[in-house]
């Protein structure tokens, strides 16, 4: 039986799923004197540790924590549940008390590298756990934060992990479990951990050890564009700049649930689900898409992400809901991160009209609850050609190797929304510039004149947005070999790529790209 602290912030139900899958009994944290009461207790946090703390507080859950803490009884805390253990979070400025089981604090990433630490890294092991009994030593876990637990305490230090400089990854004392890396998100090595917490006995460390991971891999993520065809039926399918439809019909490349499984026993690093349905009703009424989470999650244990919707809306009834609302529903369904397209755009020109933030944009709204991590902004930009950069002052011009129809030798990306159908007066580098201004943690940069083309990414668009920001990029749109990836990684730096319709028609395999990377000195994560 173990229990489990929900509080009520981001997708936990791929915990419970990798709990259930093992055979394990949940029992849900609803007062107090239920986490005293607890055999094991997990506590899974994501988001916000301000947000965090500031519920424990609400709901009466710090003393009884400190009580079973104190007692060295069995627990594990992921992400933000481990750093609770600290004394406090430079994320956080409410004054509020930490648990302060451990002594020290959490402090941002000071790196040149992007923030938030997003993907698949490697761990040292420090000593010897049973928690790590059957995992093997090149084994590589899923992380998703831009804060990092600095402890006065070495002795509590279970991994570190390189990532520019040596953090503490997780911790051990006595019974007292925490990682950063979320284990329910990081494959079978992941569940194999939660698995060793569940049925062990005794999780006490040992000895000192000293096993060296490798490093942050590249990302290969598989997207799933899923809309309803004619006949109604929920499917994936792809476009060619942005069309769907071969012969007046919708392409149908299949069913998101089995895709997104065939995906992860391929290897894949994250699913991403972008609904493309035009929604006639509230989003939370798109009931067959939440489905498609909730069956996801039951055996796909890589991030997932989701798009399509996320917007503040008001019903037909009168009825007004915040994208937070509609956010929210997505991580209960199984979501890990949410994906903005279209409202990012008009959210921006908006700012950049008036100069202010105002705290109640889709983006600003669910970082503040869910941390910057959990909302990636999906640009959809198309070149536009100008003979020189005066013809064009407004936006961020760069001189083209591919020249346009009339010659000219400079371009810029005007980004589009409604699926690419209608162009906006701005371009991608400032869209991607104000998005992280106002939260956003990563960016999925799309390019309509690439999409379906199988010619290979843009790499000039990839290096304008890649250069202006510091968040991750994930590049999309144009492969159509393992070398596409290749050339993408070697000659940019962005950390992740994406492609949809080589992999749904079976042209390339993840695994065959990934063998292809790693020949070529790329780091990526070759154990599922």
């Amino acid at each position: 039986m173990i229990t489990l602290l929900d509080y009520g912030a981001g997708n936990v139900r791929s915990v419970v799923n990798a709990i259930e899958k093992l055979g394990g009994k949940i029992r849900l944290v609803t007062k107090p004197s239920d986490i005293l009461d607890a055999q094991k207790l997990l506590f899974p946090g994501v988001g916000n540790y301000e947000n965090m703390i500031r519920i424990l507080h609400e709901k009466n859950y710090i003393n009884p924590l400190r009580e079973y803490l104190k007692a060295d009884q069995p627990f594990f805390g992921i992400c933000l549940g481990m750093q609770a253990l600290f004394e406090g979070s430079e994320e956080d400025l409410s004054g509020n008390e930490s648990l302060g089981v451990f002594k020290g604090r959490v402090k941002r990433f000071k790196t040149r590298l992007a923030v938030p630490h997003i993907g698949w890294n490697g761990v040292n092991l420090k000593k010897e756990s049973p928690v790590f009994k059957g995992v093997a030593a090149d084994t590589k876990f899923y992380f998703v934060h831009s804060y990092h637990i600095v402890p006065e305490d070495e002795s509590v230090v279970l991994t570190t992990t390189n990532y520019d400089y040596e953090f503490v990854s997780s911790v051990q004392k006595g019974h007292i479990i925490g990682t950063q890396f979320h284990p329910e998100k990081s494959g079978s090595s992941g569940i194999k951990l939660l698995e060793n917490f569940i049925y062990q006995k005794d999780l006490k460390p040992g000895k000192a050890v000293n096993i060296k991971g490798k490093e942050l891999s590249k990302r290969i993520i598989a997207c799933l564009d899923v809309r309803a065809n004619d006949t109604g039926d929920l499917v994936v399918t792809k476009g060619d700049q942005y069309d769907v439809r071969e012969q007046g019909d919708v392409r149908n490349m299949g069913k998101p649930v089995t895709l997104a499984r065939r995906y992860y026993k391929e290897g894949a690093d994250e699913i991403t689900f972008l609904n493309i349905t035009g929604f006639r009703d509230f989003p939370l009424k798109d009931m067959p898409m939440l489905s498609v989470l909730e069956q996801t999650s039951k055996n796909v244990f890589v991030p997932l992400t989701i798009g399509g919707g996320i917007k503040n809306y008001t019903d037909n009834k009168g009825k007004t809901y915040t994208a937070l609302d509609v956010a929210a529903q997505y991580f209960r369904s199984g979501a890990d991160k949410i994906s903005i397209g279209s409202d990012a755009v008009y959210i921006a020109k908006e700012y950049l009209r008036t100069g202010k933030k105002s705290g109640k944009s889709s983006i600003e709204q669910i970082s503040s609850v869910y941390g910057n991590q959990a909302v990636v902004i999906s640009i959809d930009p198309k070149r536009v050609y100008v003979h020189s950069p005066d013809d064009a002052k407004k936006h961020h011009v760069i001189k083209t190797k591919i020249t346009g129809p009339l010659n000219e030798a400079y371009c810029w990306y005007q980004c589009t929304v409604q699926g690419g159908r209608k162009a906006m007066d701005l371009d991608a580098v400032t869209l991607a510039q104000v998005c992280q201004d106002l939260g956003a943690g990563e960016i999925l940069l799309n390019c309509i004149d690439k999409d379906g083309t199988n010619s290979g990414f843009d790499l000039e668009l990839i290096k304008a947005v890649k250069n202006a920001v510091l968040i991750p990029v994930i590049a999309s749109s144009g492969a159509g070999c393992e070398d596409h990836f290749f050339q993408v990684f070697e000659k940019t730096s962005v950390e992740a790529a994406l492609a949809a319709g080589i992999f749904h028609r079976k042209e390339i395999l993840i695994q065959d790209v990934k063998k292809y990377l790693a020949k070529k000195n790329i780091e990526v994560r070759v154990r599922v």
